[in-house]
This record gives C-alpha cells, structure tokens and sequence, in this order.
C-alpha cells in the first residue's frame, strides 16, 4: 500500500510557479507574456485564462521545466488563470494587465518611502497617508545571494495592492514613479522592486556578461555581504526575476562604482545589453539616476583623482553606449554629507519623463536638461551650447560653479551668462586666453544650469585632461 501512495504522488506531480507569477500580479498588456513554471518530466499542461477564448497546452521538458507563450489586452478588468495537469489545479485570481516596471540598484533605490533611521524622504507622510490604490501593485525581492543563478527566490514579499502599510516599506523612488505613471495613464502599474544597499555594479551582472571585462573569483564570498561581491545578485535577485516580461527597467546605482569610472563604460552597457538578452523582448527602456553631488573626497578639488564629477560624466556617455536609455540628472538635489537627498519625488519625476517621453510617445513633456554640445573661444572668453535647451536656459539663482583655464590647464574661477537663451558665456580676467571651461565638476558642488523647466544640465568639461588643477586662492 505505502508503495502505491508513492507511486500514486510521483504520477500526480504538483506544478510549480515561480513566486513572481501568482495571484494579484500585474501583467504587461497588450503583448505577448511568458508564464514558467516546474513539473515532472513531460508533464501535459493546460492553461486557461479568463480573457483566452481557447486554452493553452504544454508539455514538460525532460527536466521539468515548461514555459508559455500567452497574448495580453488591453482590458482594465480583473482577469484570471487557471492550471491543471494531472496533480494540479491551480487559480490565479485578481490579475491586472498593465505597465510593468522592474526595479533596481543600490541604496538610493532601496530607500524607502518611510527614509531610513534618521533620514528623512520629503513628502514621505502624505504619500503613506494617501497610498490607497488598487491599481498600483507592488513585489519586493529582499536582499539574497548566491553564487549560482537560482530559478526560484528565496526571500520575496509577494505581490500587494498599494495602501499605507506596504508603501511605507517599499523603494520611495520605484513608487513616486509608479504612482505618477498609474495617474497620468490611467491603466494598472505593477513595480517589481530589487535593490541592495551599498552594491557594487558587478553584483548584479552574470557571470557571461562580467568575465570578459574582469577575472570573476569567488573562492571567498560572504553571501551576507553580497552586495560587495561579483555576480551574486544577479543569480539570487534577477535571474529568478527572468522571463516576467516588463515594460522597462529603472536603475539608480553609481555610488559603490564611483571610483572607477572609465570601467562603468564597460560594466554598465554591457549588464544592460545582458540583461536585455536574457529578457528577450528586445531592447526595453532603461532609465537610471546619475548620482548626486556628494563629498565623496575631502579635497573637493577639480583635479582630484577620486572627483565624482568623472562618474558624473561616465553616466551622461552611457546614454549615448546604451540605446533605448536616458538619464535623470541630480546636480540640484545633492547634499554634502548625506548620500541619500530626501528628495526621492524629484528624481522619480525626472524618471517619469524619459518614460512619458521615449516609452509612450508624449514628446510635448521634456526628458532632459541642458547637455553640454560645444564650444567657442570669442569675445576674451567661450561661448558654450547645448542640447536639449529649445525653450531656453535658466538659473534662477544665478549662474555659479565655472571656471576656465588656459593652455597651463589651471583653472580660474569665471563670470557666467546666459546668452540669446540657449548659450553660456563664461569669462575671467585672470584667463587671457582661455582654451578650455568646466561647469560643477566637483565631488560637492549645487548645480545652477537649468532648462525652462528647471530640469538641471550634468556637471561637463570641454577638456579631456588628466593633469588639471586649480589656482590658489588668495586669502
């Protein structure tokens, strides 16, 4: 008898979902989604959804692995599935099709609407008080490792409606930028939050896509503190996450890379291009932050080798290194000893631009501040121009943080202008020729180059030297 019940529970196998495809998740609409799960080997699989006039059959792989192609809609009513195979029965209620967006990064990210002990993010108590939506759904993978990529994740806080409770704890920046989208579409939202304080990029990329770049070790990681060590989030964080087919990606991350800026070139572009790949749904949006100036060197100084300003510069280049990509600049918002600005609403904002621009076609919203374009030595000093300012520039504090140098690549501080609206004159009698100007490039600096719509230009150089420095200043 004991070996017929054993014999009965292998023949009736339960199927098996990935924690990410369950009841009250939200489903990309109108497109083709993936639904994956596990079974036995060769396993018949019928799945029927509420919107599907004919049902959708699979088979098992020999290692029980089985995957479906499923076509979306529009509609804004709550949908269902069920799945049934020999041993199973399985309904998934309360489904939303929507705009699904993943989430990722470092502590800026994670940070969550509630701030952290002793940081504050600004607005944080009306958004908790008013958080009730049910059209905006939330996931959170909590912080895992792992030092092979896993299928299924370990820890994770399932899919939940928006309300008080759950938005207190979930990233401020993945909800201001849901919240924002949810209204102003008016369709359903679903965030997929993944982040983990203090991560270096490495931690995020596959094996595949890190080695060509670097030499991966992992003789003597502390999955504790995988945050510190290659590839361990991608396995344990992301890869579970893959083939939940989204909309697009948001990413803040930079700080834990500050330091090595020129290698960012190569990390960034190529976790992107990995990630997209293994998505394959081709080259989905990818917003990220730049990081915000910060006292990352006690020096502050312009030439210094550990100059955040040099990261600054590596993240604006990727724009143009990653397509379908943009850039939410923070030059404004920064704060000289905390690296975390409470003000997690303006960088979602910021976030929420590119998309409405780029992902969704509303090209009367601008997406981006001023950008650096060229140069022009003239009048005793340098005319600059830029992208993105056809409405014009502004800076309603007055123009600060330029300096200019000569063919001795010391740096004077300049006089500034705006000209005509959309040029930069800047100027300094100690300069008599002047070859070359830079703008807010400092570790800490307040950004005060602005569009019309107060969308703040990057830190910039018209140089590319190594050896610059500063004049002394006299007392």
């Amino acid at each position: 008898m004991l070996l017929s019940l054993v014999i009965c529970n292998v023949c009736l196998a339960k199927i098996k979902l990935p924690a990410i495809v369950s009841s009250n998740m939200v489903l990309q609409r109108n497109t083709t989604i993936t639904i994956w799960g596990w079974s036995d080997a060769k396993e018949k699989i019928v799945i029927s959804a509420s919107w599907l006039k004919v049902p959708v059959n699979v088979v098992a792989d020999k290692a029980g692995d089985w995957k479906a192609q499923i076509q979306t809609s529009g509609s804004k009513e709550p949908q269902s599935i069920r799945l049934k195979s020999a041993g199973s029965n399985i309904l998934l209620e309360n489904i939303l099709f929507g705009e699904v967006w993943l989430c990722s990064g470092q502590s800026n990210m994670t940070m969550p609407v509630k701030g952290y002990f002793g940081q504050r993010v600004t607005g944080a108590q009306q958004a908790i008080a008013t958080a009730g939506n049910n059209k905006l759904r939330l996931f959170t993978v909590q912080q895992q490792a792992s030092t092979e990529p896993q299928k299924e994740l370990g820890k994770y806080t399932g899919w939940q409606s928006a309300g008080p409770e759950s938005v207190k704890e979930f990233s401020a920046i993945a909800y201001f930028f849901g919240k924002q989208l949810q209204e102003f579409l008016d369709v359903p939202v679903g965030l997929i939050h993944t982040s983990w304080g203090g991560s270096l990029i490495e931690a995020w990329m596959s094996n595949e896509s890190l080695s060509p770049i670097q030499t991966i070790d992992l003789s003597k990681v502390d999955l504790a503190r995988g945050n510190r060590f290659q590839t361990v989030l991608f396995n344990a964080m992301i890869n579970p996450l893959i083939p939940y087919t989204i909309k697009g990606a948001l990413w803040y991350q930079g700080e834990g890379n500050a330091s090595r800026p020129e290698q960012y070139k190569m990390l960034f572009p190529a976790m992107v291009n990995d990630w997209r790949q293994r998505w394959g749904i081709g080259n989905f949006p990818f917003y990220f932050v730049q990081i915000a100036p910060y006292m990352y060197d006690s020096t502050n100084k312009i030439g210094a080798r550990s100059n955040a300003a040099l990261m600054r510069e590596a993240q604006l280049q990727c724009v143009d290194l990653i397509p379908n990509s943009g850039i939410a600049v923070t030059m404004d918002i920064g704060n000289d000893y905390a690296i975390h600005p409470p003000q997690k609403i303006e960088v979602a904002d910021r976030l929420l631009y590119n998309a409405l621009n780029q992902t969704y076609g509303y090209k009367a919203v601008e997406f981006s501040g001023p950008v650096y374009d060229s140069m022009e030595v003239k009048d005793g000093g340098i005319y600059v121009t830029f992208r993105h300012a056809e409405d014009g520039l502004s800076a309603p504090g007055g123009l600060n943080g330029f300096v200019i140098a000569g063919t001795d690549h010391i740096f004077y501080p300049a006089n500034a202008a705006i000209i005509r609206g959309r040029q930069v004159f800047i100027k300094s009698d100690k300069v008599k020729n002047p070859v070359a100007a830079r703008y807010a490039w400092r570790s800490w600096i307040v950004g005060t180059l602005f569009d019309t719509y107060m969308l703040p230009a990057s830190s910039f150089r018209t140089d590319q030297w190594n050896d610059a420095t500063e004049a002394q200043q006299s007392n």
